[in-house]
């Protein structure tokens, strides 16, 4: 019977041998895919899916700076809104004892024993003002300021000043500012925030004795800033009115004024943009000094002083009265401060969980360009490995064909 054999040549040798190496180089890159988890081990392997990998690993690298930096700016936050809470409960604590200083039984010398401890409490009030984050930068800075942002106490008519830019940073999509503003939570302007001290001198001895209400904010528009002097009290001319002069100590202008005067009980309206209210049957020679005060510290200043030098029950009522208007002005603006300190961290909860979601789509475009689907890298692997084997086995069949070996 006839039958016809295929004899091996060099040519039919050479792409025999070069399928074999290609089907090598093919499994030995499927090898190194399974081996690092990623189809793309090298640029060239898929220049476009490379590049959106490296995007990718890039937003990843900028997602993870900006919630470290976030981090940061949290925990300073945190802990300025933290020493708030201190201060409030130093002013709390500060408060209460001003209180019972007003007790019409106590001395003069125990007066001074509050005084003294009060004097602590200001000091502690001022020294967290002062405080400063782990990185030895101010919490209360501001827009900037010197490292120590509160300075004082030093020479009228300042007697405490902020040394820096007043104003809060603002917060962006991916960070809230590492500092709040100090100038807003401690300082006063009188325009905005309406605390005054009102101290009296009396001519007449005891049982003459005046009092007065903390000063109250009518129209801000109006408010100067000025100290003022009211004084040339008449209660006599005109029956059931009183008379006196209001000057700005700044301008030496001098307004009239006059009340209805029923009960020992009057009120002055004339100051521009305040008003307050005068208890008592004032004398001629009664004087009534009217401050604007410029922080929190200004007013435990005053208090501490009027409280300690009170030569009399009446003076301590009225340096009492006016502590705890102005500590109650003092405290509302610090709480106030204290709740932007919380909307912060609302706001950075808020951002780092956004930033978090960001990551996960993010990690997930990467892995879709450059990580390697196990599942089918296997499978390849295998058939691949597969045909590697069966061409290595015809090629050691096809080997052993020649003529000679037909011959024989």
């Amino acid at each position: 019977m006839p039958f016809t054999t295929r004899l091996g040549t060099a040519n039919a040798y050479d792409n025999a041998l070069a399928n074999i190496m290609q089907r090598q180089s093919s499994l030995s890159a499927l090898q190194e895919n399974l081996t690092s988890g990623k189809k793309i081990i090298r640029a060239s392997d898929d220049p476009t899916g490379a590049a959106q990998a490296e995007r990718a690993i890039t937003r990843l690298a900028r997602i993870q700076t900006d919630q470290r930096a976030l981090a940061s700016q949290r925990d300073s936050i945190s802990q300025a809104e933290s020493t708030l809470g201190s201060v409030n409960d130093a002013l709390q604590s500060f408060r209460e004892l001003v209180a019972s200083a007003g007790n019409a039984s106590f001395t003069a010398q125990e007066r001074k024993s509050v005084a003294q401890q009060l004097s602590g409490y200001r000091d502690q009030v001022f020294a967290m003002a002062n405080s400063k984050d782990t990185n030895g930068l101010p919490l209360f800075s501001a827009l900037g300021s010197a490292l120590a942002p509160f300075v004082g106490p030093q020479g009228l008519p300042q007697d405490y000043t902020f040394a820096g830019q007043p104003g809060q940073v603002a917060s962006n999509e991916v960070s809230i500012p590492n500092t709040l503003d100090g100038d807003r939570a401690f300082m006063h302007v009188p325009a905005r925030d309406g605390v005054y001290n009102v101290s009296l001198t009396n001519v007449a001895a005891p049982p003459h004795a005046l009092t007065t209400s903390g000063v109250t904010l009518t129209d801000p528009l109006s408010v100067t800033g000025s100290s003022y002097t009211i004084s040339s009290f008449d209660t006599t001319t005109v029956p059931g009115t009183v008379t006196y002069v209001i000057t700005d100590n700044s301008s030496g202008a001098t307004i009239p004024g006059t009340a209805s005067y029923t009960a020992a009980n009057f009120a002055v309206k004339e100051i521009p943009g305040l008003s307050l209210s005068i208890q008592g049957a004032p004398a001629a020679g009664d004087t009534l000094t009217v401050d604007p005060r410029p922080s929190i510290f200004s007013v435990m200043d005053d208090a501490i002083k009027a409280i300690g030098n009170a030569p009399d029950g009446n003076a301590a009522q009225q340096a009492v009265g006016q502590a705890l208007h102005n500590i109650d002005l003092g405290m509302s603006q610090i709480s106030s401060v204290r709740g932007q300190a919380g909307d912060l961290l609302n706001r950075a909860d808020n951002i780092s969980a956004t930033q978090d979601k960001r990551s996960i789509q993010v990690e997930g475009d990467r892995s879709a360009a450059e990580d390697l689907d196990m599942v089918k890298g296997v499978a390849a692997f295998q058939n691949q490995q597969t045909g590697y084997q069966a061409a290595l086995q015809s090629y050691g069949q096809v080997q052993k064909l020649s003529l000679f070996n037909y011959i024989s």
